[in-house]
């Protein structure tokens, strides 16, 4: 049986607003069942550990996903979320891959947190792959900090300055995901048109631009790991 480690943010606070953030519940529920499907193990974890924050927005209507239903049902999936591991409970030796799911909290603390950017050298090392999806991908930021060069020249995606635009979240924001991205070297590419679905693999980085790539980019994961 194949597990998969999910890094959640336990970030809620956004800069010049009262509004809060968090994980985008779907960018979770929609991989975690792809993998719960394939009849993969998955086990989560964040830094602070407990209960992740869950963006707001989220829970609205038009971005509940099937996957969201599924899981207010799943009594052993809120079980886990509700009780998170923290980062430094957990080795990658433990684990085949390793998904980092978005929503804004990622920004500030999985971009800054040592033990989360060791972890994911630590897969790397070990030639796992790394799946990161909207800002799930800043994940990658702490990683290429205490490895320098190792985004340089990677295609990757993520979240990009033109959605975090038109989500009105710009001025709310440490900086933006793709120009950080690019100022560490990353190849960076998107969809033509903003909020559809886009993945790009690169060796072991695989990354998802936005909450419709979520599940797209569980199914990429699951694809390498499986014999071909």
């Amino acid at each position: 049986m194949k597990k998969i480690l999910m890094i959640l943010t336990s970030h809620y606070e956004m800069e010049n607003t009262d509004s809060k953030t968090g994980l985008w519940i779907g960018e979770f529920t929609d991989p975690y069942y792809e993998f719960i499907d394939k009849g993969y193990d998955v086990s989560l974890v964040s830094p602070k550990g407990g209960v992740p924050p869950i963006d707001p927005l989220s829970k609205i209507t038009e971005n509940i996903t099937a996957s969201n239903r599924r899981f207010q049902d799943d009594e052993v999936a809120q079980q886990k979320f509700n009780n998170t591991l923290r980062l430094e409970e957990v080795n990658a030796a433990d684990f085949d891959a390793v998904f980092i799911p978005g929503g804004h909290g990622p920004l500030w603390d999985l971009a800054t947190n040592e033990t989360s950017g060791r972890l994911i050298l630590d897969f790397l090392a070990s030639n796992k792959p790394v799946a990161a999806v909207c800002h799930g991908p800043a994940a990658l930021i702490e990683a290429a900090e205490l490895k320098p060069g190792l985004l340089s020249g990677k295609r990757l995606t993520g979240f990009t300055n033109a959605e975090e635009a038109l989500a009105f979240r710009g001025d709310n924001v440490p900086y933006k995901l793709e120009t950080r991205l690019k100022e560490l070297g990353a190849d960076f590419h998107s969809a033509l048109v903003p909020y559809t679905s886009h993945i790009e693999k690169d060796g072991l980085l695989i990354t998802g631009q936005n909450p419709l790539s979520a599940g797209p980019t569980a199914k990429a994961l699951i694809k390498s790991l499986e014999p071909s």
